[in-house]
């Protein structure tokens, strides 16, 4: 076989090593090592090439911003600080239709802001929302279905661990990707509010209705908020400011969490240490994926797949934005069995190089950026998605009483909203490059 048509078989195996319940990890590492040992024909340039491997990806300076982001989100939760987004949300629109539903999405985007983990948004805001929602008479579909869909924003909304990730292998600018899924973040929160208020009205028994707060309470409950906002101001504000790299505004935002946690009593030793071991296996998994993502490159690299591919989706003459389409459905199938992470690093290195040939009529930094936001828009609608979707099974494990079938029901209007939201960011690109286009 030629090395082409050895790499062409590379991604099928390692998807199905993936659903016969291999680490996704593992999974790519062994078809890359075993890859490129069938392309060279000796095992030896392939371990030395692997030991050189091993420390150039690990050595990326960009990869340090991900436990740092890690370790922040965990010292957020530890700080109660979601309990305190969801509050202020509620206390000033609790007590219109859908008012806690809508609070639930408003926390749930201002806790993404300092946590940058889709299933860790979603798992935090249902055990502060779900209780609530239930405590006034929503009903199951509508209230797990906000919470799943509320998570999505947790890495959507800046900062965002599956950006940096994009950023390191597509070789774009963090701090640009950053801003670009500024906007969209903003309007997934927007539409998903609007959903709600659709919902209550067409069904309006399904969520009832909070008393009114008084404006006393209502500005003593955001002013609760301020250390998200400050910590938000730190990390983002810093970065576009040219105070930090997004670097040194993790380290920053992870210290300013920990302070605040620790300023609440959430913080004692043993929690220290726990977040600490929680951030320590979460960032060695992310790793792993990583290291296995790497060995599947180089493997790929040796075998020409992607530059041929590129090369042939060129000569082609296709129509730009129907392979657009077709890759982004490829992607929010995907979506549904696999993880975020999994998907970029297995698929970016073959896809993006195809992509990019194609006119869009952007620069190659604007498409980059672009392209980068529509795909992890798509994926984390798979993470919705019936019937597999991964925050439906988090958030419905939470909510027991809730038929599973119900919270499918709740979500698809969100789903709705998600692609009506990609469908209008592909046909209008200067949405997501405004503020860019603006700070640069």
């Amino acid at each position: 076989m030629t090395p082409f048509v050895i790499g062409l078989f590379a991604i099928p195996v390692v998807l199905v090593l993936i659903f016969l319940r291999v680490p996704i990890g593992l999974a790519m590492l062994g078809v890359g090592v075993f890859g490129s040992w069938m392309i060279t024909g000796n095992f030896n340039p392939v371990s030395s090439q692997f030991k050189n491997l091993t420390y150039s990806t690990f050595a990326s300076h960009s990869l340090s911003v991900v436990p740092l982001f890690l370790l922040m989100g965990q010292f957020a939760t530890l700080g109660g600080l979601s309990s305190k987004l969801f509050n202020a949300a509620a206390a000033w629109v609790g007590h219109r239709k859908g008012g806690v539903a809508m609070a639930a999405i408003g926390a749930s985007a201002g806790f993404g802001a300092i946590c940058g983990s889709s299933l860790a948004t979603a798992a935090t805001m249902g055990q502060v929302a779900l209780p609530e929602l239930r405590k006034y008479g929503y009903s199951g579909a509508l209230a797990t279905g906000t919470v799943a869909a509320g998570g999505t924003l947790g890495i959507l909304i800046p900062p965002s661990v599956i950006l940096v990730i994009f950023a390191v292998l597509t070789e774009q600018n963090i701090a640009k990707l950053f801003m670009g899924a500024m906007v969209p973040g903003i309007l997934a929160a927007v539409g998903y509010i609007i959903v709600i208020a659709l919902y209550v009205r067409l069904q309006p028994g399904a969520g009832g209705l909070r008393e009114r707060v008084p404006y006393g309470e209502r500005f003593r409950q955001l002013g609760q908020t301020w250390p998200v906002m400050l910590v938000f101001l730190l990390v983002i504000g810093g970065i576009y400011a040219g105070i930090f790299t997004p670097t040194e505004a993790a380290a920053v935002g992870a210290a300013g969490t920990g302070i605040i946690a620790w300023a609440y009593r959430g913080i004692d030793r043993k929690r220290l240490i726990d977040a600490c071991l929680a951030t320590a296996t979460s960032t060695a998994m992310i790793f792993l994926i990583v290291l296995g993502a790497a060995a599947l490159n180089t493997f790929l690299a040796l075998s020409q797949l992607p530059q041929i591919s590129a090369a042939w989706v060129a000569d082609q003459g296709f129509n730009p934005w129907i392979v657009l389409i077709i890759v982004l459905v490829f992607y929010m199938i995907m979506g549904c069995f696999m993880d975020s992470l999994s998907m970029i690093l297995l698929t970016v290195p073959i896809i993006y190089p195809m992509m990019s040939v194609l006119d869009f009529g952007l620069t190659p930094d604007e498409f980059g950026i672009w392209f980068g936001i529509i795909v992890l828009i798509v994926v984390e609608v798979g993470l919705i998605t019936p019937p597999v979707g991964m925050n439906l099974f988090i958030i419905n494990s939470m909510a027991p009483e809730t038929r599973l079938s119900e919270t499918y029901r709740g979500v698809i209007p969100f789903v709705v909203s998600d692609l009506v939201r990609t469908a209008i960011l592909v046909m209008f690109p200067p949405i997501t490059l405004w503020l860019v286009w603006v700070l640069y």
